[in-house]
This record gives C-alpha cells, sequence and structure tokens, in this order.
C-alpha cells in the first residue's frame, strides 16, 4: 500500500494534479481503489481532493520518510549493510536523518558481534533523527547520543542552532551520512537548508566521511551543500550506478563501492 501511495504523489509532483481514471491506469489498480487512496492521502494533507481528481496540496512539497523508504528499497538495503560492515566495534558513528542512513542503524543494531558485546557499548552512534533513535534506545550495546533541535516534521532529523551546537563539540570516528544528491563536482548535498547545516557539522566532526546514496542520487543537485567531494571518503552505490560517475569521484580521491 505504501508503495501504491508513494507512486501517486510522485506523479502527483510531476504533474500538479492527477484524475481519477488516469491514476487508475498508471497504478494498474481500479478506480475505488484510488479514490480510497486518494481520501486517505488528503486526511494526512499530502494532496488536496478535486471533484474527479487530486492535486498538490499548498503546502511545500518533499514526501515523508515513511513514503521515501519504498523507493530503491533493495539498493538500499545492500548499501546500508556495506555500510555497517565498515564499522568496527567500539566506533563513535554520527547518523543523519533519512531512509537509507535509518537502514543502516538497523544493521549495526542487529550485527551479530556488536549484540553480543560485553563491558560497555559496542558502539556510540551520535544522531540528529528521533526515529533512529527511538529504535536504538532498546539496544543495551548501543549508546544513543541525540542532539537537540527542531524535528522536521518529513525527515524527522532535528536542526537548527541546538543541534550544530552539539554536533560542533564531539569527535566521530564516522559520520555515515545520506543526501539527497552527489555531484563530482558540486559534492553531496540536500534540498534543506536547515539539514543540509546539521548533517555538515556532523562531517566536519568526522573522522572518516561515508556518503550512502542510491544511484538515482549520483549527479545529481540539491540545494544546499553538505559537503565537498574531496571531503568524502567513501561513497557507497548501487551497481547501476554510471561507470563515468564512478570514474569522475574516484579520480578526486573518493573509494566508490558499487553493492
Amino acid at each position: 500500500m505504501h508503495e501504491r501511495w508513494t507512486r501517486l504523489l510522485e506523479i502527483l509532483s510531476e504533474r500538479g494534479r492527477v484524475d481519477v481514471g488516469e491514476a487508475a491506469e498508471l497504478l494498474g489498480v481500479s478506480p475505488a481503489t484510488v479514490r480510497r487512496d486518494m481520501e486517505e492521502l488528503a486526511q494526512q494533507q499530502l494532496l488536496t481532493r478535486t471533484r474527479g481528481g487530486a492535486v498538490l496540496s499548498g503546502v511545500a512539497y518533499d514526501l515523508p520518510l515513511r513514503y521515501k523508504a519504498a523507493r530503491q528499497k533493495d539498493e538500499k538495503n545492500r548499501i546500508a549493510r556495506a555500510a555497517a560492515e565498515l564499522v568496527p566495534p567500539g566506533a563513535v558513528v554520527g547518523l543523519n536523518g533519512g531512509t537509507t542512513t535509518s537502514e543502516v542503524a538497523r544493521e549495526l543494531a542487529t550485527r551479530a558481534d556488536l549484540a553480543s558485546h560485553s563491558g560497555g557499548p559496542a558502539l556510540t552512534i551520535v544522531t540528529n533523527a528521533i526515529n533512529i533513535a527511538n529504535e536504538l534506545a532498546v539496544r543495551p550495546h548501543v549508546k544513543t547520543v541525540v542532539t537537540g533541535g527542531v524535528a522536521q516534521p518529513n525527515s524527522y532529523e532535528l536542526t537548527g542552532p541546538l543541534a550544530t551546537m552539539l554536533l560542533r563539540r564531539l569527535s566521530l570516528d564516522f559520520a555515515i551520512v545520506g543526501v539527497n544528491a552527489v555531484d563530482p563536482k558540486l559534492g553531496a548535498a540536500t534540498q534543506d537548508e536547515g539539514e543540509a547545516n546539521a548533517n555538515r557539522a556532523m562531517a566536519e566532526r568526522a573522522g572518516k566521511v561515508i556518503v550512502v546514496a542510491d544511484s538515482t542520487k549520483l549527479g545529481k543537485r540539491a540545494f544546499a551543500l553538505v559537503c565537498k567531494v574531496t571531503e568524502i571518503s567513501v561513497l557507497i552505490t548501487d551497481e547501476a550506478a554510471p561507470e563515468k560517475l564512478v570514474e569522475q569521484f574516484t579520480s578526486q580521491g573518493v573509494e566508490v563501492l558499487c553493492v
């Protein structure tokens, strides 16, 4: 169901409006199903119902995290596993918000060698994502540190001066960062400048910056810079990454893992 809702919201994002019949044909479902979906999404204020269809809501448009999770799901799972494998026991790891970094958190939380660790925390996770903190807080072998800040409704990230102030006082072994876009010239970026500020502070305090981004984000640009290409230690993406783009990253000293 969430995958269907995600696709419906993507269609609206591309077109601005859509009628029930058109949406039913594009989604391969009945008009009755589309009407129910539109009503449910309208209640969540993600679209506005019109006679015979729907239009985008008047609010700033960005898919909430729970709907983004359906995109490139297999690729994100592989990327998350590869990122988690790079973290040794005892490390201090920064994680920002996002679907891929949420998967990284799950992979770290369930890693057998960490779960069986005794004599103090096996891992320290510093995060500005309240959904990640919620999942990790019940793991006794993980020390979870949460920044302050203002919660963003779409990404669950805490942003603002409170978040950046804490991050700038910490020292991290790794920052595992999810972004909206990674361009070989402009670097890693996100759409929201508040999120970018917090993510940038996290990256600046890390010994190694690991960017996790599926291939649909490579070569793309987004509004606010998180870090330059030369500040990225490792880029983990999927096997569909264009070879030319991979070469552009590796030529600047970035280790690229295509999984």
